[in-house]
């Protein structure tokens, strides 16, 4: 019988690396973008993934007015939100929230992507979208990320 014993490392706060990583929106199609934002916010990219630690790197999204919808939904989705009031559920169209806060449309879909508790919510905490080339978090040297 041999005498190897094999442990699983988890990983912990404490052992966890954080990266900090750019995306470009320009010609992107949100859905799939988003799928491989929320991936690499959770830390499935990383060896070392544990599900019940958030492991993921910081994501920076530029340019997010340029990003596109695939078949029809531009002119067709469809976004709510509900104040909790009767009577207080707003709808508007992909195209005018594209116009009015196209930072959104990102967050939201991402924040769909993530677990629905309190690791997903410091999981959705590492993501800053931006309008336009610039940002603020040049200091942290982001590295490039390309789909």
């Amino acid at each position: 019988m041999s005498k190897l014993h094999f442990t699983t490392k988890h990983a912990n706060e404490a052992t966890v690396q954080r990266n900090w990583y750019v995306v470009d929106g320009t010609n992107q199609t949100v859905g799939r973008m988003c799928s491989r934002i929320a991936a690499i916010l959770r830390g499935k990219n990383k060896a070392y993934y544990t599900p019940h630690v958030d492991t993921g790197d910081y994501i920076i999204v530029i340019n997010c007015e340029k990003v596109k919808l695939s078949g029809n939904k531009m002119d067709q989705k469809v976004y709510d939100t509900f104040s909790g009031y009767p009577g207080g559920r707003k709808e508007e169209l992909a195209t005018d929230l594209q116009k009015r806060r196209p930072e959104v449309i990102i967050e939201r879909a991402v924040k769909g992507m993530l677990p629905k508790n309190r690791l997903g919510r410091k999981m959705y905490k590492k993501l800053f979208v931006y309008v336009g080339s610039n940002h603020p978090h040049t200091a942290q040297q982001a590295k490039e990320l390309k789909f």
